[in-house]
């Protein structure tokens, strides 16, 4: 008789971890921290509950990409009203808002429902090098990624 793994209570403790994401590329970044997010890392990994950590990443505005995708890649967003799509590139979504690029990548990465809503919100993304979550004690993570890109 096949039953559904419950980890224990005591190992769904969340840690913090933070990432520089200073010349590194964006979708070996987003991969990695999905992972973390939905807790794929850890041996009480269960696709039912959320047993992910929260990750912090800083200097989003640094992140690379590589090949033409700068000027190319298209960010598209919609009001809800006829006419209403909006379209930018990479360069100028990055100049803008720095975080959404970030974001956007990971919560493509995620499930498409209300677990997927709520891994999310344990990401934390901020254009420079300074956040509030100190108190938490994040813990340095380095991405083994290669790094850079054409910028």
């Amino acid at each position: 008789m096949n039953k559904t793994y419950l980890p224990p209570v005591n190992s769904l403790a969340k840690s913090w971890y933070i990432i520089d994401a200073a010349d590194q590329r964006l979708g070996r970044i987003a991969t990695e921290v999905a992972t973390i997010l939905t807790g794929k890392n850890k041996p009480t990994y269960t696709p039912h509950m959320d047993t992910g950590d929260f990750v912090i990443i800083i200097n989003a505005e640094k992140v690379a990409v590589t090949g033409k995708k700068r000027t190319q890649k298209l960010y598209r967003r919609h009001s809800g009203r006829p006419g209403g799509m909006k379209e930018e590139t990479f360069a100028k979504l990055q100049a803008r808002l720095p975080e959404r690029i970030i974001e956007q990548a990971i919560k493509g990465m995620l499930p498409k429902n209300s677990l997927g809503k709520r891994l999310f919100t344990k990401l934390k993304v901020y254009a420079g090098t300074e956040h509030p979550h100190a108190a938490q004690q994040p813990e340095q993570l380095t991405i083994n990624t290669i790094p850079g890109g054409n910028n």
